[in-house]
């Protein structure tokens, strides 16, 4: 660029581009790249004029065509290094339209669209990105065009909630962010419920993103047979015909649910969840030590051992003192059990939904600031640019320490959060879930 412009033109725009404090204004009207901008537009509005009228600026072939040039008129657009004035040329008959800055069009996107998709991914309201761009780039949208933006990814949201999933899925695991949502003309807290499948390969997908829809006679949405059925009904319509294994935190509704759509799926409720009910009346000096006795029923070498220790920790002191924690357990036996048929190695995978924890982690810091959201849409929206932001994120980090060091990096810091993960110990895990599932693994 530098030889190509010269330094005489860089240094006049560097001394256009200084402010009134000697400081240098790189974005904003009248700034460098400002300026550069502007002078290349207008550039290539001249270029398209020309070829829509057939002959070049000033050339005698344009004698008696019937159409010439008419002039210019002034336009603002916005852009993202801000605000540019234009001069748009015009023919005589008004047949010209510019494709680089159409008409009526108040903002050229070149790049600042994806600029407010990946602010908005990173959790900002519509007012924080309007508020952004003024203080910036000095770039005035209206919280109708910065919505329309954002909103242009919900065919893609769309298509990505209804694509075609795997036949066979050995594990999903089920859990929910909760959120604020305006739903039958009043705000209220809604769970938003993400699946995350293990296929055949070992390799972790999002399955989907779904919020219940408030009835009208109630007053909120929440779990319900009815909110799981239609959640099932949507993975079969996808293409799964079976899951081996369904990890969940003891979700209302949800075995009648899943049994309705895969009748030989086991669920297994997740263990950590459970842990955290019993703990819950537990008073804080004695978490330590009642976490210790519940640890002795969960890493039992079998599941009748586990029911004697269960019998232990009841008949101890502390099953006396704190009776609600030997509750949990018993309450939820059948569904607390089933991991208990493998080895510690898959009993590790099934027993917590821990992988899909750490995702919601992630989404909670980017819902956290949002007072609340219009609609489902919005809701489903944010969470699917979320995790393709934190995907891509980790993506760059990868691929910038293989350029830097030459080899690939699987860190904690930069390995994939959920998106084609590999999940650790997945052959293994596989002989043992065919062995325990004859025929159902293809």
């Amino acid at each position: 660029m530098r030889d190509l412009l010269g330094d005489q033109v860089l240094d006049l725009l560097l001394e256009r581009s200084k402010d009134g404090k000697g400081g240098l204004r790189l974005t904003g009207e009248g700034s460098m790249l400002g300026e550069l901008v502007k002078a290349v537009l207008e550039r290539a509005l001249e270029a398209e004029l020309s070829s829509h009228l057939g002959y070049g600026k000033h050339d005698p072939a344009g004698n008696g065509t019937g159409n010439s040039r008419n002039g210019k008129i002034g336009k603002t657009v916005q852009t993202g290094v801000g605000p540019v004035r234009l001069t748009v040329p015009r023919d005589r008959a008004g047949t010209f339209e510019p494709i680089l800055v159409p008409k009526r069009a108040g903002r050229i996107s070149g790049g600042l669209d994806d600029m407010i998709i990946s602010l908005y991914a990173h959790g900002m309201s519509v007012r924080d990105i309007q508020h952004h761009l003024r203080q910036i780039y000095e770039v005035e949208l209206s919280h109708e065009a910065i919505s329309n933006i954002t909103d242009a990814v919900l065919e893609e949201v769309r298509a990505w909630q209804a694509r075609p999933l795997e036949a066979v899925y050995p594990v999903v695991f089920l859990d929910a962010i909760v959120v604020k949502v305006r739903d039958n003309h009043s705000v209220q807290a809604k769970p938003a419920y993400l699946a995350i499948g293990i296929d055949a390969d070992g390799e972790k997908h999002v399955l989907g993103i779904w919020l219940a829809k408030t009835p009208l006679d109630h007053a909120t949405a929440g779990e319900s047979a009815r909110f799981w059925s239609a959640v099932m009904t949507d993975l079969k319509n996808r293409g799964v015909c079976d899951i081996l294994i369904a990890c969940t935190d003891g979700l209302n509704g949800f075995e009648e649910a899943i049994h309705a759509a895969f009748p030989y799926t086991t669920v297994q409720t997740c263990v950590v969840h459970m842990i955290r009910n019993a703990l819950r009346p537990v008073a804080r000096r004695d978490r330590a030590a009642v976490a210790a006795e519940l640890k002795k029923i969960y890493t039992a070498p079998s599941e009748q051992a586990a029911f004697d220790a269960l019998a232990d920790f009841t008949a101890s002191t502390w099953g006396e003192r704190y009776p609600q924690a030997a509750r949990v357990f018993e309450t939820a036996w059948d569904r607390f059990t089933p991991f208990f048929a493998f080895t510690p190695g898959v009993r590790r995978l099934l027993y917590t939904t821990n992988g899909i924890e750490s995702l919601n982690y992630q989404l909670r810091k980017v819902t956290k600031a949002r007072g609340h959201f219009p609609g489902n849409d919005a809701v489903v929206k944010l969470l699917w640019l979320a995790i393709i932001n934190i995907e891509d994120k980790r993506a760059r980090e990868r691929a910038t320490h293989k350029e830097q060091t030459g080899k690939i990096k699987n860190s904690p810091s930069t390995a994939r959060l959920i998106e084609g993960q590999r999940t650790i110990g997945w052959r293994e895990a596989l002989i043992e879930l065919d062995i325990a599932y004859p025929g159902r693994i293809r």
